[in-house]
């Protein structure tokens, strides 16, 4: 009994110790800007200081790193959309991540006329793996889970290891945060001065980013024979984006995708159930070279299922076709310069389109 008690009271001054340090702002202010939290916690800053300086027509964008939305592109259409479209979105995330983005990014709700969804395809299609065992979510978002979601947020994960990563990292947020507390120990002063250069520069830097001008070019894909011709000058990357996003071998189709995104952006339809809010899908361009549709057979098509929901809405699934050229990539799979400025123009005029004229108040930078 006694050996019990000491027990617990051992675990409760872990756990009040790890709250105090982690779960207030002591540490976390300090992350490393470039890990997966400290992106994911500068890109929810950035737009939350974004909201104070635009109107009432915000659009926040979300998505992963084949997002190629420029803000600065986009705001050239602004004077004729009536809408600033931001970019609410970091590389390598998916719609558990963008859950809890939202979720604190917009506590009401309402600061956005519309949400805008990148996604690879409106119909479902299984990998190889499991949606639902990517653990990088708790690396994202580790700084926005509260106690009361750690019951919910390790049961989304498949049983086994990542459910009890996902299950101690929930609780006791050192654990995740470790690797991150040990580099910051090593040299305390030059982990302050960069998180406050990236602080106060970031929002500048990310608004005056441009994508490499290189491209594709030269790109041919023999579909029948399975083989792909690169271009002379061709990296690593480029040869493995192609292999890996374009040219990838089909997985037996489970369902676990499609009820992997019903699940979350059924999640995010109800934080905005009561929001004047209209929550848009974008098919992203599919590659410098389309893969085949009838590689698969597709068992559902879950973001045309949430168009059947009165506040959802699809920017037409070809819209984009017009980029899948090699001339616009700069590698298999993200756009390039020339690619990205021409996307985040035509999205900021289908989604204009979509939303109709704006409200009296305009949007500017």
């Amino acid at each position: 009994m006694r050996g019990a008690l000491t027990l617990l009271l051992a675990l409760t001054v872990l756990f009040g110790l790890d709250a105090l340090v982690f779960r207030t702002n002591l540490y976390p202010q300090l992350l490393d800007p470039d890990s997966a939290a400290g992106t994911f916690e500068l890109t929810l800053r950035r737009e939350q200081q974004a909201q104070r300086l635009y109107g009432d027509n915000l659009v926040a964008c979300l998505g992963d790193s084949r997002l190629g939305l420029s803000p600065r592109a986009a705001a050239q259409l602004t004077a004729q959309t009536g809408y600033a479209l931001r970019l609410a979105g970091v590389a390598g995330t998916d719609p558990r991540t963008w859950y809890y983005m939202l979720r604190d990014l917009d506590p009401s709700r309402r600061r956005y006329r519309a949400l805008v969804f990148a996604v690879n395809d409106y119909d479902d299609e299984d990998g190889k793996g499991d949606p639902a065992a990517d653990i990088r979510l708790l690396h994202y978002a580790i700084k926005r889970l509260r106690l009361s979601d750690v019951p919910d947020f390790w049961r989304a994960f498949p049983p086994g290891l990542m459910q009890w990563e996902a299950f101690r990292g929930s609780l006791l947020k050192g654990l995740v945060y470790r690797a991150d507390f040990q580099a910051f120990l090593a040299d305390p002063m030059k982990r302050i001065r960069y998180v406050r250069l990236c602080n106060q520069g970031w929002p500048q830097w990310t608004w005056d980013y441009q994508e490499s001008p290189r491209n594709m070019v030269g790109l041919r894909i023999d579909w029948t024979a399975w083989k792909a011709a690169f271009p002379p000058a061709a990296d690593q990357n480029q040869r493995e984006t192609v292999q890996n996003f374009l040219m990838y071998a089909p997985a037996p189709q489970t369902g676990r995708y499609a009820a992997f995104r019903r699940r979350w952006f059924g999640r995010i339809f109800d934080l905005y159930r009561d929001s004047p809010t209209r929550i848009i899908f974008v098919r992203l361009p599919r590659g410098p070279i389309p893969r085949p549709a009838n590689l698969v057979h597709k068992q559902s098509a879950s973001i045309r299922e949430f168009a059947r929901r009165p506040n959802v809405l699809l920017v037409p699934e070809h819209a984009l076709d017009s980029l899948e050229h090699p001339e616009f990539y700069k590698d298999g799979m993200h756009l390039n310069r020339e690619g990205v400025t021409r996307f985040s123009e035509m999205l900021a005029l289908e989604v204009g389109a979509l939303l109709g004229p704006p409200a009296t108040r305009g949007a500017g930078k």
